[in-house]
């Protein structure tokens, strides 16, 4: 037959193994992609109403709103896919302010020829994060460009939470005293080293696991134990020493870590020695930093342990009167370094 069932034309369109440019044309294949893959494994009240704007029941007086584009090479590596981190690093950025994220967007910006497959794949890790975390997908937008254009896909996800008032302070961090401890959820540089061993084809023999993980419900479990939280991080691209550097630097107090307190995994240790790389200065996507007072320090690090991405959590430093706009580390030999942020670009494209 020369003609098609227009039913059975719109099957085959789903079957297709890649992208097509006709699925950003705005016609049929792209409304085809959006009910068939987007709509499938985002579907909430909000977003099936499918209007240019979706209007979002919010109770309370202060927002927090974020965005963050995500364009990880590979886009699957162990631990997690570029879909992973699109959730995982927009709710963490609501999180880490104090806010409880609610909604999230996400635009996707795909290659022609990028295989359908593998984009459900990544579609459907989303939405098992943002279920696992307690936030709907409730907009999005899908653009195709051209074969050499682009490299695969890339993310752009937004983020909407509720801030509390008495949490506004956290990411000024303007509350921090001198004495206050100094906290982080579990070892650091996991996710660089095992995007730099995958993108590498490294052979080693023990695998690197990214860390990448949503880590609002970690957050609350620290607030269920104390209040006394007066600043937190992620420590995404530039790693812990970026953060603790934005911390104290241009401040009238200084910070104090104990190099032997980083927790630190053997095969990344081992990795970032052979490579040259400062273990603190490596991307994570699964790790907080936080500024508490003392006398609470040890029931948070206790809550966070009981929690399944806390289980290395450890006090790390303090911050203290001497050196103000300054940081230093306490070296396993008894020396001291400064702290300082990354400068250049390390691993390109780690998020």
């Amino acid at each position: 037959m020369l003609f098609l069932n227009i039913n059975h034309f719109n099957e085959l369109n789903m079957k297709r193994e890649n992208i097509l440019l006709g699925h950003g044309s705005g016609g049929k294949l792209t409304h085809d992609l959006i009910d068939k893959l987007f709509v499938k494994y985002f579907s909430n009240e909000i977003l099936d109403a499918q209007g240019d704007s979706s209007i979002l029941p919010i109770e309370g007086e202060q927002i927090s709103f974020t965005t963050d584009s995500f364009v990880v090479n590979p886009i699957f590596f162990p631990g997690g896919n570029i879909g992973n981190l699109a959730v995982a690093g927009t709710v963490n950025d609501l999180a880490v302010s104090g806010a409880k994220p609610l909604y999230l967007s996400a635009a996707f910006i795909l290659e022609e020829g990028f295989s359908l497959s593998e984009l459900e794949i990544i579609v459907k890790s989303m939405a098992d994060d943002a279920k696992a975390a307690g936030v709907k997908i409730v907009t999005g937008d899908t653009k195709v460009v051209e074969r050499g254009h682009a490299d695969k896909v890339f993310i752009n996800t937004s983020g909407i939470g509720i801030l509390p008032k008495n949490r506004m302070h956290i990411s000024s961090g303007k509350n921090i005293e001198i004495g206050d401890k100094i906290i982080i959820n579990g070892a650091i540089g996991d996710h660089g080293m095992a995007v730099m061993a995958q993108r590498n084809d490294l052979n080693i023999t023990s695998e690197m696991v990214s860390d990448c993980a949503p880590l609002n419900g970690l957050i609350d479990a620290a607030f269920a134990v104390s209040e006394d939280i007066k600043f937190m991080r992620d420590a995404t691209r530039g790693g812990l020493s970026s953060v603790l550097t934005e911390l104290f630097e241009g401040k009238s107090f200084g910070v104090e870590i104990e190099e032997d307190a980083i927790p630190v995994h053997d095969n990344v240790l081992g990795m970032c020695e052979l490579l040259g790389f400062d273990p603190m200065q490596v991307a994570n996507e699964g790790k907080v930093v936080m500024v508490v007072k003392a006398e609470k320090a040890e029931e948070i690090v206790l809550a966070l342990r009981n929690h399944t991405l806390g289980k290395e959590a450890a006090i790390i430093g303090e911050i203290t009167v001497s050196h103000p706009g300054k940081g230093w580390i306490i070296t396993t030999i008894g020396g001291k370094r400064v702290i300082d942020m990354l400068a250049g670009e390390q691993l390109p494209r780690i998020c």
